[in-house]
C-alpha cells in the first residue's frame, strides 16, 4: 500500500516508470467501468424495451437516471477528491458503482432499473473527475499532456468496444449481463488502485461540503429533464409545468449559492467555484465540450435505435458497427497528447469536431435495409477520425487551464459539463424532432426523426469548430521555455489522435 500524501501533490512520477504505468491502467480501468457502461446499455436498450414494457419515454430514463446524477454530483465527487484524498473517493466511487451495477442486473421492471441508474450515477460522479485528477496531481507537468492522452485513447477504446460486447451479451448471456459485467472489472480497479496509487488532496481548502450546491443542481436537472422527456408521453400538464419551473429556480438558486460561497468560502467551500471561469480559454473549452458532447451524447442514443428500429441490425451487429471507431483509436491514439502540446491544440480540436459534423450528416444515409460497407462505414469512419483528433487536446487544454491544486474541481466541472450536455441532448432531442412516445415502434417516423436529428447535431458541431479555430489558445500546452513550432506545419500534420467518447463519460 502507498502511504498517504498529505500535501497539495502526490509524489511527482514519470510515465515511463512502472509506478507511473500502474496509476494510468487503475485510472484508465476505473474511467472505463464508466464509459463501457454507457455505452453498452444504449445496444441493449430496445432490448430491455421489450422485456420490461418500457415506452420510449422509459429508455430515455434509463440513460438519463444515471447521467443525471453523474452530472449533478461530478461536481461534489471532484471537490471531494481535492479535500479529503483523491485515491479514497476514487475507490468509494469504484465500489458504489459495482454494487448499483448488480442492483441494475437483478432488477425485475423499469422502475427498478432506473432507480439503480441513478445510484450508478451517483458512483460514476465519484471516480470520474478522481480518474483525471490523480493523473493530473501524480505526473510530472511535461509527462501529464501524455498521460491525459493515453487516459482518453485507452479509456475510450473501452467505450468504443462497449457496443459490440453489449450486442454480444444481449444476444448470448442477456441483457442483465450488461450490468454485471462490471462486478469483475471493479474488483480488478480496486486492487491496482489500492496497491499502486498514491494518495493527493489539496491541503488549503477549507470550510464544510456544499450540500445545498449539490441538492440544487440535482432538482435543476431533475426538473428540467422530467419535462423534457414526459411532455410527449401526454404525462399531466400541471406536473410537467410544476418539474420545469421547479427546475429553472433550482438553476437560479444553484447560481446565486455559489457565487456566494465562492466569495465567502471559509464556512462552506462552494461545489462550484464561479472564479474558475474567470479564465477565458477555460470558459470557452467548456462551452465547446458542451456543444460537442450535446450532438455525441444525443445522436449515439438514436444512432443505437435507428440500426436495429429502421435499418433490421441485430444488437450484435448495431453494436458491431461501431468497432471501426476502435480500430480507428488503437491505431491513433498513441500520439495524441504529444501532438497537441507540440503543434498546440487549436487545430487538432477544429479539424477533429469539423470531422464529428461531417460524420454525422454521413449518418443521414443510414435508413431502411442501410448496407452497412455503402452507407454505415463511410459515416462511422470519417465520425471515428474526428474523434480520435478532438478529445485528447480538449481533456488536456481544460486541465492546463486550471491550477494543479484544483485538478479535482477542474475535471469535474468539464465531466459535469460534458454530462449536463448528454443529458439535456438525450432529453430533448427526440422531442425536438417530433420523436414520441411509440417512435421507435415506428420505422418511417423514426427514421425522418434521426435524419433530422443528425443535420441538427451536425449544425451545433459546426459552431463547436469554429469557437474552437478562433477562440482556443495554441499555447496553453506548451511547457515554459519550449520551443514554439510554426503554427504553418500544423495543417501538414495529420498523425495520432486520441479520443474519449464521452458518454451520455
Amino acid at each position: 500500500m502507498s502511504q498517504v500524501d498529505t500535501t497539495a501533490q502526490a509524489p511527482q512520477l514519470r510515465l515511463s516508470s512502472a509506478r507511473g504505468r500502474w496509476v494510468l491502467a487503475a485510472t484508465v480501468m476505473g474511467s472505463s467501468m464508466v464509459l463501457l457502461d454507457s455505452t453498452v446499455v444504449n445496444v441493449a436498450l430496445p432490448t430491455i424495451g421489450r422485456h420490461l414494457s418500457a415506452s420510449l419515454g422509459g429508455l430515455q430514463w434509463t440513460v438519463t437516471a444515471y447521467i443525471l446524477t453523474l452530472a449533478a454530483l461530478i461536481l461534489l465527487g471532484g471537490s471531494l477528491g481535492d479535500r479529503i484524498g483523491r485515491r479514497k473517493v476514487f475507490l468509494t466511487g469504484v465500489v458504489w458503482f459495482a454494487l448499483a451495477s448488480a442492483l441494475c442486473g437483478l432488477a425485475p421492471g423499469i422502475g427498478v432499473l432506473i432507480g439503480a441508474r441513478v445510484l450508478q450515477g451517483i458512483g460514476g460522479a465519484l471516480l470520474t473527475p478522481g480518474s483525471l485528477a490523480i493523473i493530473q496531481a501524480t505526473f510530472t507537468a511535461d509527462d501529464r499532456p501524455r498521460a491525459v492522452g493515453a487516459w482518453s485513447g485507452l479509456g475510450g477504446v473501452a467505450a468504443a468496444i462497449g457496443p459490440v460486447l453489449g450486442g454480444w451479451l444481449v444476444q448470448t448471456a442477456g441483457w442483465r449481463w450488461v450490468f454485471l459485467l462490471n462486478l469483475p472489472l471493479a474488483a480488478a480497479v480496486v486492487a491496482v488502485t489500492a496497491r499502486h496509487v498514491p494518495e493527493s488532496r489539496d491541503s488549503s481548502v477549507q470550510g464544510g461540503f456544499d450540500v445545498a450546491g449539490a441538492v440544487l443542481a440535482v432538482l435543476a436537472l431533475a426538473g428540467i429533464t422530467y419535462a423534457l422527456i414526459e411532455a410527449p408521453e401526454r404525462s399531466s400538464r400541471a406536473a410537467i409545468v410544476a418539474a420545469a419551473v421547479l427546475g429553472v429556480a433550482a438553476a437560479a438558486g444553484f447560481v446565486l449559492i455559489e457565487r456566494r460561497r465562492t466569495r465567502s468560502p471559509e464556512r462552506v467551500a462552494p461545489m462550484l467555484p464561479l472564479d474558475v471561469f474567470g479564465s477565458r480559454q477555460f470558459t470557452v473549452i467548456n462551452v465547446i465540450t458542451f456543444l460537442v458532447y450535446g450532438a455525441f451524447g444525443g445522436l449515439l442514443f438514436l444512432l443505437v435505435l435507428q440500426l436495429q428500429v429502421v435499418s433490421g441490425f441485430s444488437p450484435l451487429g448495431a453494436g458491431s458497427a461501431l468497432l471501426p471507431v476502435t480500430v480507428l483509436m488503437l491505431a491513433l491514439s498513441a500520439r495524441s497528447g504529444s501532438l497537441a502540446q507540440r503543434f498546440g491544440p487549436r487545430w487538432p480540436m477544429a479539424i477533429g469536431i469539423t470531422g464529428l459534423a461531417i460524420g454525422m450528416l454521413l449518418m443521414t444515409r443510414i435508413g431502411v435495409r442501410a448496407s452497412y460497407v455503402a452507407d454505415v462505414l463511410p459515416a462511422v469512419v470519417v465520425y471515428g477520425l474526428g474523434l480520435c483528433l478532438t478529445v485528447a487536446p480538449l481533456t488536456a487544454t481544460v486541465l492546463a487551464s486550471a491550477d494543479v491544486r484544483h485538478a479535482g474541481v477542474a475535471s469535474g466541472v468539464n465531466n459535469a459539463v460534458a454530462r449536463a450536455a448528454s443529458l439535456v441532448a438525450v432529453a430533448a432531442l427526440p422531442v425536438a424532432v417530433g420523436l414520441g412516445a411509440a417512435s421507435y415502434h415506428q420505422p418511417p417516423r423514426f427514421d425522418h426523426g434521426f435524419d433530422l436529428a443528425a443535420i441538427g447535431c451536425a449544425v451545433v458541431l459546426l459552431i463547436a469548430a469554429a469557437l474552437a479555430a478562433f477562440f482556443v489558445n495554441n499555447d496553453v500546452l506548451r511547457p515554459e521555455g519550449a520551443v514554439v513550432q510554426p503554427e504553418a506545419h500544423v495543417s501538414c500534420t495529420v498523425s495520432a489522435p486520441q479520443l474519449q467518447p464521452a458518454p451520455p463519460r
